[in-house]
């Protein structure tokens, strides 16, 4: 979900600083006879495209803020732990380099022309969320993986999620879990989420929530 974020952001990136770059240097914009200063309807513009910027963000925050929600609440979990210190070494250096580089874009849309200060908005509050969100996550021990009597789940930079209803056969290869369900749907999970201390654990876990008559575990890697 997270690098499917990115890339819509990363689309919506370029019509944005197209049109910050015509307008705020006023480039002659030949197709309309017209120059960047001059072109209609730039206000309404600049806003949809930064209204969806933002909306788009804040989905992405509040289903992050919402993983780390239930996944702290490990009473209700049958197995719950942090996320493994490799895990978190990589959760710390993509989320600030993700909080520099959109962060970046909007002090530099803004500075090209304030008239893009909307879309500037949506990607400095991704900036200011990423730092506030590691912060909370990583001094609070709050990014964790569990299990459920329903699913498994893992809930750091992004949540990833694997249900037990459905499903047909699971499986190891490298340093994913596969969750295979009927109609060939096939989910991973991330299994270097968790420490290796902790994987015997997390397997005993989730071989006590499965119906082992309908559904073929291995734990042998592949």
């Amino acid at each position: 979900m997270n690098k499917f974020i990115n890339a819509i952001l990363l689309f919506l990136l370029f019509p944005t600083m197209a049109m910050t770059i015509y307008v705020g240097f006023d480039l002659p914009v030949d197709f309309l006879k017209t120059t960047g200063a001059y072109i209609p309807y730039k206000s309404e513009i600049f806003l949809g495209l930064g209204l969806l910027i933002l909306i788009i963000n804040l989905r992405r925050s509040i289903r992050r803020w919402m993983g780390m929600r239930i996944i702290n609440q490990t009473d209700r979990f049958r197995w719950n732990v942090p996320v493994s210190s490799n895990r978190m070494k990589r959760i710390v250096v993509y989320n600030l380099l993700e909080a520099f580089v959109l962060g970046f874009i909007g002090y530099a849309l803004y500075t090209i022309t304030p008239l893009a200060i909307v879309p500037a908005a949506g990607y400095l509050f991704c900036t200011v969320d990423n730092i506030v969100f590691l912060m909370v996550g990583g001094i609070g021990k709050k990014f964790r993986a569990g299990v459920t009597s329903k699913a498994v789940i893992v809930a750091d930079r992004d949540v990833v999620l694997a249900y037990f209803t459905g499903l047909r056969r699971v499986t190891i290869h490298q340093d994913s879990v596969y969750f295979h369900y009927i109609k060939d749907l096939q989910l991973d999970f991330p299994l270097d989420c968790i420490e290796i201390n902790e994987r015997d654990a997390f397997f005993k876990a989730l071989n006590d929530q499965i119906d082992r008559d309908r559904v073929f575990v291995t734990t042998e890697r592949t």
